[in-house]
């Protein structure tokens, strides 16, 4: 998903009330959770909570490469593409009452229209969505959508309860919610843990093997990992590059790499002075050591990226430019372009360790080219709004997909201006129409086309500066079986054991 914009809260004590049942299992993590309506937020610690709360009417199976039946049991679709006739299976919220296929549309247009939702143009497409029966859901678009059966697997169009939503209004729904999936919220404490326990009325209530899942915050890196070595945690998730060997060799524990569609870039506000000039962007890219960053930050488990659509995505172009690393080149392009005193402010999250190293690292890279970088760490807290502000130069962020299909991010960051196209004010007109021209092409091969044009354009423009490419590294105790990613982020929780 989305985005690896985070907010951290203060660093609690971890033992303090850890759950003492055995089928409990504990997650350490940066973050605390910022909401639980599904579609007011674009935020991987949202997303990947959710996926266990809520469920969705067509899923990504465990591979990640394929969609499967979710509450949908089964679908067709008409033969111009643009009628989608789904049958829900009999399921139940987690207060008792039936999920219906009323509440199926009711949630996917809310997705749509809610003025709070952040997905409202990958739904826009829905022209209506009806019940014909508390079991078949009709939708009808307005143009055929290649990617649409992927959108509805995407967490944001998760299913809630209508008559939940309109009873409880969105704030307390946002904190107490109406589950569909494998577990409920038991209990939310801001800024220490999500206390989720196993839902009895789910569908699938007899594959789900814990009694319950506690996600907490640990904001420190360094803090989390002694947390998980001390057994004070039975996992934790993302593990600093620089701690996975050290704790490979620990027979306690289980270092987990899971393939990933992550990449971390460089985002440039395009709004600020000089960074407005393609040549100025681009004397940037060149001026950056890539490889550097994946040896040193890395310790060589990254590769370096080349798109914003990750390598092993639905249409990634592997031949895509790479520019070579100039310094001097880097220097005579900003002396050419007017910007030969360039100063930029790179706001950096405090207390994570990756993006301090890389900031540093990026500090000493840039400075070989003439250009000043000065480093402004902020509260993670701070930097959403910052970034939406435009109150930034530059700085490092990540993205994982949360569909198989490359419309949701390439839409997200080059293709409308709803976002700020990721907050880095980059516009291309050209890049917009192919982005909506490429949602409705049909044709694969052609299809294909427009996205590797797409990512030539981007490329070429510096949208944003591509990093690198790396895994999703986890590690749990040794007694925790199944603890799993998919390569769009998504734990599988309802199939983990703690023995």
């Amino acid at each position: 998903m989305k985005i690896g914009l985070v907010t951290v809260m203060t660093s609690l004590s971890v033992g303090a009330g850890l759950a003492e049942a055995a089928g409990v299992l504990t997650i350490g993590r940066r973050e605390d959770s910022t909401t639980f309506d599904p579609i007011k937020t674009a935020q991987n610690i949202d997303f990947w909570v959710f996926s266990n709360v809520y469920d969705v009417l067509v899923r990504v199976d465990k591979s990640g490469s394929k969609l499967e039946p979710g509450l949908a049991e089964s679908w067709t679709v008409s033969e111009d593409g643009l009628t989608y006739t789904l049958k829900l299976r009999e399921a139940k919220f987690s207060d008792g009452s039936p999920l219906t296929a009323g509440d199926a549309a009711f949630s996917l247009l809310r997705i749509r229209d809610d003025e709070g939702s952040l997905w409202s143009d990958s739904y826009k497409v829905i022209d209506t969505a009806v019940a014909s029966d508390d079991h078949t859901l009709v939708i009808k678009l307005k143009t055929p959508s290649a990617p649409f059966l992927s959108t509805l697997a995407m967490p944001g169009a998760s299913i809630i309860s209508q008559k939940g939503m309109e009873t409880l209004g969105p704030d307390t729904y946002a904190e107490s919610p109406i589950a569909s999936g494998a577990f409920t919220v038991k209990e939310w404490r801001r800024g220490d843990r999500v206390i989720l326990e196993k839902n009895p009325d789910f569908w699938e209530a007899d594959r789900v093997k814990l009694d319950g899942v506690e996600w907490i915050s640990v904001p420190d890196d360094n803090t989390r990992m002694l947390n998980v070595q001390a057994g004070q945690l039975d996992a934790a998730i993302f593990v600093p590059f620089s701690r996975v060997a050290e704790l490979k060799k620990d027979s306690n524990l289980v270092v987990h790499m899971d393939e990933s569609t992550r990449e971390d870039h460089l985002l440039i506000n395009h709004e600020k002075g000089a960074l407005a000039k393609k040549e100025v962007r681009q004397a940037l890219d060149m001026a950056i050591d890539k490889q550097a960053i994946v040896d040193t930050v890395t310790f060589g488990l990254g590769e370096v990226a080349n798109s914003f659509i990750p390598k092993g995505a639905l249409y990634h172009y592997a031949e895509n430019l790479q520019r070579p690393f100039d310094p001097e080149k880097a220097k005579q392009m900003l002396a050419d372009a007017g910007a030969s005193d360039l100063e930029l402010n790179y706001v950096v999250r405090a207390g994570d360790e990756i993006v301090e190293q890389t900031a540093v690292l990026l500090q000493q890279q840039l400075a070989k080219a003439g250009i000043t970088v000065n480093i402004q760490k902020v509260d993670p807290s701070q930097e959403w709004d910052m970034l939406v502000a435009g109150d930034y130069d530059v700085g490092v962020n990540y993205w994982t997909n949360d569909i198989l299909d490359p419309d949701q991010k390439t839409t997200f960051v080059v293709g409308h201006d709803t976002n700020m196209n990721y907050m880095t004010r980059y516009k291309n007109d050209k890049v917009k129409d192919l982005v909506t021209a490429a949602r409705i092409e049909m044709d694969p091969a052609k299809r294909e086309a427009m996205y590797i044009d797409i990512q030539k354009i981007a490329k070429d423009d510096v949208h944003w500066i591509d990093l690198y490419y790396s895994p999703y590294i986890n590690v749990s105790r040794s007694n925790i079986e199944n603890f799993d990613q998919n390569p769009l982020g998504r734990f599988f929780l309802e199939d983990t054991v703690k023995n």
